[in-house]
């Protein structure tokens, strides 16, 4: 007789049997003669439940020692179900590392709070626009962002005259706050001063000191060093004539030898735009000083310059009372124990140009200098003080009639003269 077992991968099965009854109860019909008799269906009933049995004791010890083959189990399937959520969850964590700085900043404002902490000095340079003023400060961490900067500038039609300068702001501003401050310019940190033309050097460190708070003594010190300020050679290291008058503005930093720079290069700036050569801006200069000192007003300058000229061409003294003034540091009328100083100064005394400029001449003195018209006048008095009214001669006559007019004046108003 052949037995044969067979197992489904789950462990139930069904036993055939060679020579079981059909369904219908009937016996196979090769059975051979003299096998053994078959069993009947209560001997076959027995002996299933006696296999079922079996293989329960199977199942039992399997658990114990190990899952039979083709059967996972529990734990089995647990391990898998924990590594498949460990992938999915470290998967999930990269992702979220990855994305959690696009996430915040689309979240996150780009705008600090304020009110700001601290202090810092940005210097907005001339000609900056809004992105590069916006650059600076995200630079110092003055605003978060350019973004916010800009996106404030462009809410305030005041923005549009941000001026260049040195401002005090704090770090970590709002961006509208740090707007509201460049925007005002009493906060620009600057020193404003305005040189008058004709000034003498002293006089103009006066008032360099009085905006600026730099002692006088260092300026004069400053005008000393004659190979930082940018003098032309001609000058001889005198500053004296070169310290251009005009408006400036310079910052919390500068210097007092910074500052004399910036005026020197302003004027020789001046002389190159004229067309002056190195060499002949000392001549120009010192006969522009005399302008200043001498005219009385716009349309005499040119004249005045021609006079100069003139009596240069013919080696006649001078004879400014300006010079004479320059000598004392004094000005008005020379007194006669002034006119008769022997300083070389002294145009009364001495022939030709006085050894250096006498004053700090502005951009018409200059011009003048450059270009005198023409004319044959040899002399000239103002005949008015309160006027300024300059009358001008080419003959020594003429001159005297108008001295006449200048002295009638005095006379009428005592105490001008």
């Amino acid at each position: 007789m052949k037995d044969h077992l067979e197992s489904s991968i789950f462990g139930d099965h069904e036993d055939t049997v060679d020579g079981v009854d059909h369904l219908d109860g009937s016996h196979a019909p090769d059975a051979h003669p003299g096998a053994t008799p078959p069993l009947s269906r209560r001997e076959m009933r027995e002996r299933e439940l006696a296999e079922r049995k079996r293989g329960k004791r199977r199942g039992a010890k399997a658990a114990a020692g190990g899952a039979p083959r083709g059967k996972p189990s529990v734990f089995r399937r647990l391990v898998v179900i924990v590594l498949a959520l460990a992938v999915i969850g470290g998967g999930v964590a990269v992702a979220y590392k990855a994305l959690r700085p696009v996430v915040e900043g689309f979240l996150e404002s780009n705008d600090y709070p304020g009110p700001g902490t601290g202090e810092v000095r940005v210097t907005i340079d001339r000609g900056s626009g809004g992105t590069a003023i916006a650059k600076t400060l995200a630079d110092e961490d003055v605003v978060k962002s350019s973004k916010a900067f800009i996106e404030a500038a462009n809410n305030d039609p005041k923005s549009a005259g941000i001026q260049p300068g040195i401002y005090t702001m704090k770090k970590q501003m709002k961006a509208a706050d740090a707007l509201a401050i460049l925007v005002d310019p009493k906060n620009r940190l600057i020193t404003r001063v305005v040189i008058p033309e004709g000034l003498w050097a002293d006089e103009i460190y006066a008032k360099l000191s009085k905006s600026s708070g730099i002692p006088v003594a260092q300026y004069a010190a400053a005008a000393k060093q004659v190979d930082e300020l940018g003098l032309p050679p001609s000058a001889k290291g005198n500053i004296e004539g070169y310290l251009f008058p005009a408006s400036y503005e310079f910052g919390p930093t500068a210097t007092a030898l910074d500052q004399l720079k910036e005026m020197v290069a302003e004027s020789t700036k001046r002389l190159d735009a004229l067309g002056i050569a190195p060499d002949r801006m000392e001549r120009v200069v010192t006969v522009a000083s005399l302008v200043e000192g001498e005219a009385q007003n716009e349309t005499d300058r040119s004249r005045v310059a021609r006079v100069v000229e003139n009596r240069l061409a013919k080696k006649m003294s001078l004879g400014f009372d300006s010079t004479v003034n320059y000598i004392f540091k004094k000005r008005g009328v020379p007194t006669q124990q002034m006119l008769e100083s022997n300083n070389p100064y002294n145009t009364r005394r001495f022939q030709g140009l006085p050894p250096g400029p006498i004053s700090n001449p502005g951009e018409s003195a200059l011009q003048a200098a450059a270009n005198p018209v023409a004319g044959p006048w040899l002399y000239f008095v103002t005949v008015n003080l309160d006027t300024g009214e300059t009358k001008f001669a080419a003959t020594y006559e003429e001159h005297q009639r108008n001295v006449a007019q200048f002295q009638k004046w005095c006379a009428d108003n005592k105490g001008k003269c």
